[in-house]
């Protein structure tokens, strides 16, 4: 039959020195503290997009009630420009004596001597 031939292989012992321990401990230590900081910082990094898109969002809004306002504010200053020249048309109207003749005739009644006033509804001139 045959026989065994023996192997002239050395058997590699592990040898765990002292020192590999210990560097294998800071390693994962600093892999941790790694971690630790970069998730940190990424919280950190993310309140910070927060809070900036919240004021953008807060501004945009502000801008948006001051647009309308201001849109609000043309056309109640072209309607008080409308009426500041129908206005000046009546200042002028007023200072004319046949104007204001007229006037007081037909709101106030007035007439002259021996003249009498008839009002007809619906004839407005």
């Amino acid at each position: 039959m045959r026989e065994k031939r023996e192997l002239n292989v050395a058997m590699l012992q592990q040898t765990n020195e002292p020192g590999q321990e210990v560097k294998a401990e800071m390693r994962q230590r600093r892999k941790r503290g790694l971690i630790r900081r970069l998730a940190a910082f990424g919280i950190m990094a993310v309140t910070c997009i927060a809070i900036m898109a919240s004021a953008l969002v807060s501004q945009s809004i502000a801008i948006n009630k001051k647009l309308e306002e201001k849109k609000q504010l043309e056309t109640k200053l072209e309607n008080l420009k409308e009426e500041e020249k129908d206005l000046k048309a009546e200042i002028i109207k007023l200072k004319d004596e046949e104007y204001i003749t007229k006037l007081a005739r037909k709101d106030y009644f007035l007439s002259d001597e021996g003249e009498v006033i008839f009002n007809i509804p619906g004839n407005e001139q």
